[in-house]
């Protein structure tokens, strides 16, 4: 269910919006309310909703003040100004905020569906949108083709999780998920694993390690000899002495 908030100092406004409209049918619940903006973003963090229905004029914080800095804390959020007459070309006049509806109190029933079912419309596309970027069809062979790139890749030094995600078109955060689940280690320990294993067999040839550390991707002289000790167990120098000898 998408989860509604209502922001409004009037609470007669708050319960005919509440009782008024058939929100399980929308597959929509209020999750929470609140009398001012300043409440609002007070509680939002715990509501998360996904959509919010805020009166333009409210003491101390305005829904304009409100809109500005809860869309600047989620960018997904779904605004819907309710305004009365005198406030309506004001509230239009605000056209640079990222708000999708205006509408005049009092409310009408049909008219707000209306809206929500246009809004709904547009929440499942986004869904159903993020569901597949979020890489749901991942398999074990897509992680084998992702751990080959890594293989032939990682010498280059901008190579991250957001890249490799992008370049096969899943979602970072559920790619870091699945690739752990599938392989036993983190994208990072791969990739540095990837570039570790080279590293030692440059060290073996004796080459210097600002030099190995550039080839294997970690320009870094400093970051690359704390990731070749971890690895190791021991300093890039001590490791190259202890192969001068066989």
């Amino acid at each position: 269910m998408y989860r509604v908030m209502i922001i409004d100092d009037e609470m007669s406004a708050r319960r005919l919006l509440k009782e008024s409209i058939d929100w399980q049918a929308l597959d929509m619940e209020v999750v929470g309310e609140a009398a001012s903006g300043i409440e609002a973003i007070n509680i939002i963090d715990d509501l998360r909703p996904d959509i919010v229905f805020v009166d333009i004029s409210m003491p101390f914080m305005n829904g304009i003040e409100f809109t500005k800095v809860a869309t600047q804390r989620y960018e997904d959020l779904i605004i819907i100004i309710l305004t009365g007459f005198d406030d309506f070309e004001y509230a239009r006049q605000c056209v640079s905020l990222p708000v999708v509806e205006y509408m005049l109190k009092p409310i009408v029933r049909k008219e707000v569906t209306e809206v929500l079912t246009k809004i709904k419309g547009n929440l499942d596309k986004r869904k159903k949108s993020s569901t597949h970027e979020a890489g749901q069809d991942i398999t074990p062979s897509a992680i084998q083709q992702i751990m080959h790139y890594l293989r032939e890749n990682f010498t280059d030094s901008n190579i991250n999780l957001t890249s490799v995600a992008q370049h096969f078109g899943f979602n970072p955060s559920y790619l870091s998920r699945k690739f752990k689940q599938e392989t036993g280690k983190s994208f990072v320990e791969f990739l540095i694993k990837c570039r570790m294993d080279r590293a030692i067999e440059l060290a073996g040839q004796g080459m210097k390690m600002f030099c190995t550390a550039t080839a294997v991707g970690i320009p870094d002289p400093n970051y690359f000899g704390r990731c070749f000790k971890k690895y190791t167990g021991i300093s890039y120098s001590e490791f190259v002495n202890s192969q001068s000898g066989k």
